[in-house]
């Protein structure tokens, strides 16, 4: 199987076959069937990509419930820390965040379930990053959590002289006072 899972229940890393050969290379990079023989019974209906410099951090952002994102992260150009915050009460990971480097190269995914804060850093000249959803964006349910909030002790391998932080995400609570409705299902 091309997914495995992480400490953080929930959580995958999604690796594809990759066949290569002289003229390049061909992979899945999503298909219904694979995920669904795993019980990932989702529905993607909307697709963002974005192209950000070395040193910019996005994050960490999530949609409240009902609206609430499943994603599926991608880098198509570069290389990125992606990053993932449990917010889901009661589970026994709470709190807890998982960071993996997703590449161009690599080709990783990461599969992040509804109940996760998202964000990640650009760790290469620049980087273009490609995440399919299962909700639509909704305004009124976006939500985030402060990049720095030292009950995290998040490392985003870019020193701080370098970080490129916009300013409504410099503004975003710390873990303790933001609003999250996600619950765990054991």
């Amino acid at each position: 199987m091309p997914f495995q899972p992480t400490d953080i229940t929930g959580l995958l890393i999604f690796e594809p076959m990759v066949f290569e050969d002289s003229r390049g290379y061909f992979f899945e990079s999503y298909n219904e069937k694979t995920f669904l023989e795993l019980g990932l019974k989702i529905r993607f209906v909307q697709d963002n990509q974005s192209r950000s410099d070395y040193g910019v951090i996005r994050g960490l952002h999530y949609q409240m419930n009902p609206n609430g994102q499943t994603k599926l992260v991608r880098v198509l150009e570069g290389a990125i820390l992606d990053l993932a915050v449990d917010l889901r009460k009661g589970s026994p990971s709470y709190g807890q965040h998982m960071s993996l480097e997703l590449s161009a190269e690599n080709k990783r995914q990461l599969f992040i379930p509804v109940g996760f804060a998202h964000g990640f850093s650009v760790l290469t000249e620049f980087a273009v990053v490609l995440y399919k959803c299962d909700a639509f964006y909704q305004k009124d349910s976006e939500a985030g959590i402060f990049y720095e909030d030292p009950t995290l002790q998040i490392d985003w391998k870019i020193p701080k002289e370098k970080q490129v932080v916009s300013e409504k995400d410099a503004q975003l609570p710390h873990l303790e006072h933001s609003r999250s409705n996600f619950e765990y299902n054991s």
